[in-house]
Formats: C-alpha cells, structure tokens, sequence
C-alpha cells in the first residue's frame, strides 16, 4: 500500500538534516598557537571567566554559551579581574586555593577599525595557558562581533573538554501563521542560543523540509502553494532569490545535500509512486536510486557521502521503517525496529541517528537500537544534533505557541524560544572547522 500525499506531507515535513562545514567569515581570524605541551586535565569541569578588559559586547556572549554546556562557568566573586596570564604573577596561589581548575582571561584592542580580541585558557593547577594565546579578529559592527563571540565560545569549550563547540553554527526553522488559503510559512535562521532570527525567505502556503548546503551558505527546501505540487528550491542564506530545482510535476520533498555539496537527494512521485532520487546540486537530470513498488521518502545522507538512509512503507500502510541505501553495492538494509519510525538524520560523526519515534522524537545509533526518547513534542517533529552531537534542537507545542526546545545531552543546560504561530523542521548547521 502507498502513503497518500497527504501522509506524504506531513511525514516528509519534519526532515532535519546537519551538514558539515560552515565556511568562516573573514573576520574570524586563525588562532595564534604560541605552546603545544600543555594539555588540559579532563576530569573536572569548572570555569573561571573574568570578563574580557575593554569589552562590553563579547563577553556575555562567551559566558551565556559556556553556561548551556556541561561546564560548571562562573564569573562571580572572582579575586581577581586579569586581562592576561601574565597578571597572575604572584597570586596564582589565591586562585588555586579556590579548586577552580580554569581560568578564562583575554582583552579586546582596536587595530585598523576591526577589534581584536586576545584570550587565554588556563591550566590553574601548573599555571600554564593550554594552547598558547589565542587571538581573533572581527568588524566592528554588531553582527561580527555576536558571531565572534560564538566563535571564541567554541574555542574555549574545545581547549577545555577536547570536543569543538557547537555555539557558531546556525539553526534554520519554518514559522507557519494562518490556515488553509490564509497560511503564511517563513524560513528563518538564528544563532545556536536561539538570539539573532532573521526572515531568509516568505511564501502563502507551505515549506517543508529545509536542510543546510555543507558549507552553510545555502538551504534548500520545498515551497507548495495552493493547488500545485511542492517543488524544491535552493536559496543562499545573505539573500537573493530562490532558484527552482525541480520543475517536475510531482511531489518533490526532503532535499539532502551530499557531504561535499555538489549533490542532492530528495523524494519525487513525478514518474509514479514516491522514489528516491540524485542530481546535480546545481540542477539537471535526475537519477532513481529507490524504485520499490511502496512510497520511498525523506533521504538523507551519511556524513561520510557513501550511504544514506529513507523511509519506506514497504513493510504496510502507515507502517514506516528508516533503512539504508549503500551507494557501492546498491543494497538496502532494514535500520529501525520501532513500530513507526520517520525522520532520519545522522550526527555528524555518523554514530547516531535523530528521527520520529510514533509521535515521540528520539535518538537511535546507526545499528537501530533507540538510545534516547526525548517525548511527545505534541508536533510530528524529529530532532536535530548539533555539530558536536552534545545538544539536539526539535519543534514542539507548548500552551498552544511553536516553541524550540535546545537540549543538552550530556548534563547542560536546556532552553526553549516560542515563535509566533507552529515551529517546524528546525535544522542545526555545522560550526566552522
């Protein structure tokens, strides 16, 4: 039996798809490493952050994010304000007397109309700054400056706990207003502490599905209006306008883009029922991969490009089940166990996959056994990891408003951002390499 369109629909809608890579901006200048020996004891997790000397803007930026991690962050009733290792000459001991084993320090400086900002972490045990100094460079307006902060965020998490940061990469989400003829989508993006949302593109009807292009410079995603066929577009994040994929008569859902973004999945019924097919990430003829009898749906890629997962009904109607396509020998595996599982999308390291468990968001790794049940979000929504695969972010419907729920996985802090109208299909970008 077939998924109808409908089923189609609203199954497809909550595709999350995390692509590696999030190109740097300019501004955000290489780390200077001035001493490679020291490496940071990783048993303990408090930190000690003294607001950067000169800085107004960055530093509760930097603080915010470190404060949703596991990392136990402080910045009060310090003995101290040091803008720089070299302060604490003479009462290191003072702060070693307090059992904090990292200290946080830096400066921001003017050079050339950019702000640079110079900061350290610190091994308070030996004294030793892990890493060496670190530096980086930004404009001096205020969206640089938020994005710098995020970017020192990452580094700092890393020098800590081994493990890059997650706070530079980007949610992308669907707001939906109105019903029927009178429904009104945006696509907007925000930063990873849910501040900065922006209006990336606007239509009367409905998006589905938007997914990040590995380099974070473009999303794609489907757009029905009223008495046609979803079609899938492409659209750069900066501005400009949408360019049409596939102007196929058909349902065309769920893009993908392969790991190097040259290429992307999606699902189309324009040859019959619903098949999974490839193409050109830049347009053109498409390829089928997936032609079963039943309703093929919701593709998307391995982070390593070889394999990808979907969902078919094949097993009965309204009986979905995730597998696995492998691209070298073209055989399909059965990966998910659950009665009812849609929506899959691996982390970034291809250990674990987010999807829809029922009506339930959950976590399974990539042998199909459910290792975490996040609960009835009240909304047929998956999660999506973040880069690091420590926080997911998912869609829900708390008191009758959309929100976005932000969730740690490992001992951090969880928020949520209410939107106006329904939340969908929020999608976590890669932070830059």
């Amino acid at each position: 039996m077939k998924l109808s369109t409908h089923s189609i629909l609203r199954a497809t809608s909550s595709l999350l798809l995390i692509t590696p890579l999030l190109s740097v901006p300019a501004y955000a200048a290489e780390s200077m490493v001035l001493d490679m020996t020291v490496t940071a004891p990783r048993q303990q997790n408090q930190v000690a952050f003294v607001p950067f000397a000169g800085d107004s803007v960055l530093s509760p930026i930097i603080l915010n994010d470190l404060s949703k991690t596991e990392l136990k962050v402080t910045s009060k009733d310090l003995p101290q304000q040091p803008r720089s290792s070299s302060e604490l000459a003479g009462t290191l001991p003072v702060w070693q007397s307090m059992g904090i084993p990292y200290l946080v320090v830096g400066s921001t400086r003017s050079n050339r109309g950019k702000i640079v900002t110079d900061y350290e972490v610190i091994d308070v045990k030996s004294g030793r700054v892990i890493e060496g100094k670190q530096s980086l460079t930004a404009d001096n307006n205020k969206e640089s400056m938020r994005y710098a902060g995020h970017v020192i965020a990452d580094k700092v998490y890393e020098l800590i706990t081994g493990t890059p940061g997650d706070f530079s990469g980007r949610i992308a989400y669907i707001e939906e207003t109105g019903t029927g003829k009178e429904k009104v989508s945006r696509l907007k993006v925000m930063d990873a502490d849910g501040e900065n949302a922006k209006t990336i593109t606007e239509v009367t009807g409905s998006i589905f599905s938007p997914t990040w292009s590995p380099d974070g410079n473009r999303i794609a995603y489907s757009v029905q209006r009223d008495k046609s066929y979803p079609v899938i577009y492409v659209q750069s994040v900066s501005g400009g306008g949408a360019t049409p994929l596939t102007p196929f008569p058909g349902s065309n859902l769920s893009p993908s883009f392969s790991p190097d973004g040259s290429k992307i999945l999606f699902s189309s019924s324009f040859e019959g029922s619903a098949d999974i097919y490839e193409m050109s990430a830049s347009g053109g003829q498409p390829r089928r991969l997936i032609n079963w009898p039943s309703s093929e749906v919701q593709p998307s890629y391995a982070p390593d490009g070889k394999s990808f997962v979907f969902v078919s009904d094949k097993t009965g109607f309204n009986k979905p089940q995730i597998y696995r396509y492998e691209f070298g020998s073209g055989r399909t595996t059965k990966v998910s166990s659950s009665g009812y599982a849609t929506s899959p999308q691996f982390s970034n390291d291809g250990s674990q996959i987010a999807f829809l468990s029922g009506r339930s968001a959950a976590i399974m790794n990539s042998g199909g056994a459910v290792t975490t049940n996040l609960g009835n979000t009240g909304i047929d929504e998956a999660p999506s990891f973040s880069p690091n695969g420590k926080r997911v972010v998912y869609a829900s419907k708390q008191g009758g408003k959309g929100v976005l729920t932000i969730k740690s996985l490992n001992g951090g802090e969880s928020f949520g951002k209410s939107g106006q109208g329904t939340i969908r299909s929020p999608v976590w970008s890669s932070s830059p390499k």
